[in-house]
C-alpha cells in the first residue's frame, strides 16, 4: 500500500469530491481516480459511493479513513523527528481553533511561529470544538484549541489555557437590560441566539439549563461569534456567552448581565493534543510559546 495512495483517499474523503481533491493535491484528476481504484482493488472493497454531484464513503471508506489520517500523521511525524534531530524545523503544522477561545490569541500567536519558522507551513482550521478535537484524535490537526464540555476521544488529551464565567448578552432595550443578575430559570420564555451544537459554549449553556430544568427556544442558530453579536443588536434575541465574547468590541453596544451560580457554570478553554507519543516536533514548539499551565492535562480517562 502506498503512501500516495493513503493520500489521495484522505483527500477525496475530506473534500467529498474529486475534482476538488485534484486540485488541492494539484494532480490530474485521471491520476487521482486511477490511485483509489487502484487502492480499492488491493483491499477488496468500495471506498466511495459517486453519484453526479457528490462522493460519499461506503462503510468500508470510513473504516479506512481514521486509519489513513492517523498513518499520514505518523510518517510526517517521522519526518519532523528526523528534521528535528538535525537542528530543523520544517514540514506542516495543522492547528484547528474555535472563534474567541479564552487564554491565547491564535492569529498573534501563528504569526510568531510563522515568523521564527518560515520552513514550516501553517494550515488552520475554524470549526466548533467537538469537531476539531475528533481531527486530532484522527490525525488531521497536531493541536487545537478548544472548549470542551464533557469527554474526549481516546488518545487526545487536554491541556488548560483558562476558565471563564458565562453571562447573559442582550439588546439595550431588552427588560433584562442593566438587571444586576439573571436566574437560568427565569429565561424559558425568552428567544435565544445561540452557536450551532459541536461549540463548547453551546454545551456549556444547554448543560446549564438542562441543570435548571427549564426548556428553551433557540430560534438562530450561527456558526460566528460575529452574527451572533449583530443578531443580538438588532433585537431579535438573547444569548448566553463566554464573557469574552461579551468583552468584544463590536458588542460595545450591548447589555451583559451576570448568571446567578455563574461559578458554577465555567466555559473551560484548553489546547487538544494527541498522545505523548504522536505530538510532532512543530507542534511542541507552538506550545512552548503559551503560558505555562500548572493544572495537569485532561484524558479521556478523567473526563467528565
Amino acid at each position: 500500500m502506498e503512501l500516495r495512495h493513503l493520500e489521495y483517499f484522505v483527500a477525496v474523503a475530506e473534500e467529498r469530491h474529486f475534482t476538488r481533491a485534484a486540485q488541492r493535491l494539484m494532480v490530474s484528476q485521471s491520476g487521482l481516480s486511477a490511485s483509489v481504484r487502484a487502492l480499492e482493488r488491493e483491499l477488496g472493497a468500495r471506498l466511495f459511493v459517486r453519484t453526479t454531484r457528490r462522493v460519499e464513503l461506503t462503510g468500508a471508506g470510513t473504516a479506512l479513513l481514521a486509519e489513513a489520517s492517523r498513518a499520514l500523521a505518523s510518517v510526517r511525524a517521522a519526518k519532523e523527528a528526523v528534521a528535528a534531530v538535525q537542528g530543523l524545523l520544517r514540514g506542516e503544522l495543522a492547528v484547528g481553533a474555535e472563534q474567541c477561545v479564552a487564554g491565547v490569541h491564535v492569529p498573534a500567536l501563528l504569526a510568531r511561529f510563522r515568523a521564527e519558522h518560515p520552513e514550516v507551513e501553517v494550515r488552520l482550521r475554524q470549526a466548533g470544538s467537538a469537531a476539531l478535537v475528533e481531527d486530532v484524535a484522527a490525525g488531521r490537526l497536531d493541536l487545537a484549541f478548544v472548549a470542551v464540555c464533557g469527554g474526549v476521544p481516546e488518545g487526545v488529551r487536554l491541556v488548560p489555557l483558562a476558565r471563564e464565567p458565562m453571562v447573559l448578552l442582550c439588546h439595550p432595550d431588552h427588560p433584562l437590560a442593566g438587571a444586576e443578575k439573571a436566574e437560568w430559570a427565569a429565561l424559558g420564555d425568552e428567544v435565544f441566539v445561540d452557536f450551532q451544537a459541536d461549540w463548547g459554549a453551546r454545551r456549556v449553556t444547554d448543560q446549564a439549563f438542562a441543570a435548571a430544568r427549564t426548556e428553551r427556544r433557540v430560534a438562530l442558530e450561527v456558526n460566528d461569534v460575529h452574527s451572533l453579536i449583530e443578531l443580538i443588536g438588532h433585537g431579535l434575541g438573547i444569548a448566553v456567552v463566554p464573557r469574552p465574547v461579551a468583552c468584544k468590541e463590536q458588542a460595545a453596544a450591548l447589555c451583559t448581565v451576570p448568571l446567578v451560580g455563574a461559578d458554577d457554570c465555567l466555559w473551560e478553554a484548553f489546547v487538544a493534543l494527541p498522545e505523548d507519543q504522536r505530538t510532532g516536533p512543530a507542534a511542541r514548539e507552538l506550545l512552548s510559546y503559551l503560558p505555562d499551565t500548572t493544572p495537569p492535562a485532561r484524558t479521556d480517562a478523567s473526563a467528565g
